[in-house]
């Protein structure tokens, strides 16, 4: 049986690691480098860093502080923010990210899926989406979660799947930072439309919620940032408690 997956996510800005709610609201939480040896030690099964400037600022990720991250860790690094072109991709590559998640710049070039895909392989291609509930739909935000694209999220992770991404996280902005659950009607909704692993993003508060999130059919893992950020759940005590719940766990 493939076990699930619990990671935690580094949203950095100006070399720091900072949480908001909603995407609004973002405050200092600590050093970046730091931040990743706990969790590497506490058992992520990966670890996710995104640059959250690098698009609405139009410039290149910051390779330096990526660096340094994953020389301090031994587990799966996904990188993103401001990834444009294949030859962002090789860079941050070339930094140690062993995945690279695409957002942004995927919406703005499309084809970049599957040519990424093309040069390094399905595995190393995450489509990233923010999404948010507009008019009974869900629609693709861009730049941050700033920007309605208008773009059916679930007909864009369709047509990402077919290019080739290997995996997709689902960004929730109406559930990220709330603590109330992750968003079960918008993650059962996009199972529904993929075969390839998804990724939840947005709403963990607790234990029960990775619980609930991995009942689900089709989601594989669940990625949270405060909760584990602020101390309120540590990832080794949270897989014991899955596995004991019956969520298969790599638990070392």
């Amino acid at each position: 049986m493939i076990t699930k997956r619990i990671i935690p996510c580094l949203d950095i800005r100006d070399g720091r690691v900072v949480k908001g709610v909603n995407f609004q609201g973002v405050r200092d939480v600590e050093d970046p480098v730091a931040l990743a040896r706990r969790y590497n030690d506490e058992g992520a099964d990966e670890l996710v860093f995104y640059d959250i400037t690098a698009t609405v600022e139009q410039r290149a990720l910051f390779t330096d502080i990526l660096e340094q991250v994953a020389s301090t860790i031994f587990i799966p690094l996904t990188v993103g923010g401001g990834i444009r072109t294949v030859a962002d991709f090789e860079r941050v590559l070339k930094a140690g990210a062993d995945k690279v998640s695409v957002n942004s710049g995927a919406i703005a070039n499309p084809a970049l899926i599957g040519e990424a895909a093309k040069k390094y392989g399905d595995q190393c291609v995450v489509l990233s989406m923010d999404a948010a509930r507009v008019g009974g739909t869900y629609h693709v935000f861009a730049k941050g979660g700033r920007e309605d694209t208008g773009i059916d999220a679930l007909e864009w992770a369709a047509r990402g799947e077919a290019a080739g991404a290997g995996e997709i996280v689902l960004n929730s902005i109406d559930a990220d930072g709330v603590k109330g659950g992750f968003d079960l009607e918008m993650l059962a909704a996009l199972s529904k439309r993929v075969s390839i692993p998804i990724i939840a993003s947005g709403g963990a508060g607790n234990m029960e919620h990775f619980r609930d999130l991995f009942a689900l059919d089709g989601v594989d893992a669940g990625l949270a940032a405060s909760i584990f950020h602020f101390g309120e759940v540590n990832i080794a005590e949270l897989k014991r408690y899955l596995a004991a719940q019956g969520v298969p766990m790599r638990i070392e």
